[in-house]
Order: structure tokens, then sequence, then C-alpha cells
């Protein structure tokens, strides 16, 4: 047994967007059960989210297993794809990239990216390792040999399809990004202006 101090509580999601931190789009119910509005987020969360939300700031977030460092960033990069969806100016092109020391931490993500987002077919979201088939239906068949049989319009699982159509929201590792930076044809997931260009950059496990 190990005792542990209960954490801080700060506003819920409802909260923030009636204090006009998070956009009103969260109150339409697009982004999954998993993110419930009237829930209390952790202090560390709300903080975190108000910093790089309103005040456009860069932050670490050190805190204990399972106390919320993926929500700190996931609801910030799910605001900015909300707003640019409600302005009608969300296109294609990577706005936050994940990275990410090894491939079943990247593989996590997407399980929790496959719930947020089910609802939300607007925002694409996609994993580029050495994992990665070369075509979508390549991709898929790999993915139901993992047993995942569901997969959404909005998960990108081809190497193809993301160099042709950039996701919102691409997850990688070190050794996958450093081969990304250096080949012609995915340059595309690099464009740095204009609509397709990058606002976030998130190191998860960043310890490691």
């Amino acid at each position: 047994l190990e005792s542990a101090p209960p954490y801080a509580l700060g506003r819920s999601l409802g909260e923030l967007v009636e204090a006009g931190i998070l956009s009103p789009s969260w109150l339409d119910g697009l982004i999954g059960d998993d993110l419930p509005l009237d829930r209390p987020l952790y202090l560390h969360q709300d903080q975190a989210i108000e910093r790089v939300v309103s005040g456009k700031r860069n932050v670490v977030v050190a805190t204990g297993t399972g106390r919320g460092k993926t929500e700190s960033f996931l609801i910030p990069i799910i605001d900015k794809l909300l707003r640019e969806h409600l302005n009608g100016t969300l296109r294609p092109g990577v706005r936050a990239l994940l990275v990410y020391p090894m491939n079943a931490l990247a593989n996590d993500q997407l399980k929790r990216l496959r719930l947020l987002l089910e609802r939300c077919p607007f925002i694409t979201f996609g994993r580029y390792t050495g994992e990665t088939a070369y075509s979508r239906d390549d991709g898929i068949a790999a993915l139901r040999q993992q047993q995942i049989h569901r997969i959404l319009p909005n998960e990108l699982v081809g190497r193809d399809e993301m160099q042709d159509t950039p996701p919102h929201v691409l997850l990688t590792n070190y050794a996958m990004l450093e081969y990304l930076l250096m080949r012609p044809a995915d340059s595309p997931l690099f464009e740095v202006d204009g609509e397709k260009g990058w606002q976030f950059i998130v190191l998860d496990e960043v310890h490691t």
C-alpha cells in the first residue's frame, strides 16, 4: 500500500468555456464521453490549459502517473482545431506533432484519440512510424490483425495518404522523425506557413 495526498481540483471544461478560455464548440457534444464537460479537472491541468490557450506559453507538466498529463496537451490541441473548424479555416496540415520515445506509447495514445475524436470526422490524426504501412488498405489490414476492427475515417493509416493530405495530429517517435525530416516525399508534413502552419510540438514521456 502507498498513501498519496489528493490532488487539488480546478475548473471543469464547461467552466473553462464559460470563462472564455476554451471554444464554445466544446458544448456541441463533438468530443467523446472520455472528457465530460462537468467533471472538474486537476488544478495543474486547468493551469496548463489556460497558459497554453490564453497565454500562448510553453509548459512542462510533471505530475504523478495517471494524473492527466495527456489532457494537459490534448485539450489545447483539440481546442485549436475546433476553433479552426468553427471559423471554416480547417484544412489538411499538421498542427500538432506528438513525439514518443517508443512505439508502444504512441499506440496507446492512438487508442485515446479514437475515443475522443470519434464524433469529430473533420479532425484527422495518424501515426507515422516504422510500422506504418504504405497504403491505406495495407494499414487497415494491419490494424485488423491487431484486433482493431473499428477504423475511423479520420484516422490516416497509410504513408501515402499522410503525405498527400497531412493529418492535423501526427504521432511519431524520435528515430522516425529524423527520417521524416530528411526525405523529400515527407516534406508536406513540415509546412510552416499559412493554413498548414504548425502550432504544437509535444514531447511526451520526456523523462524517458
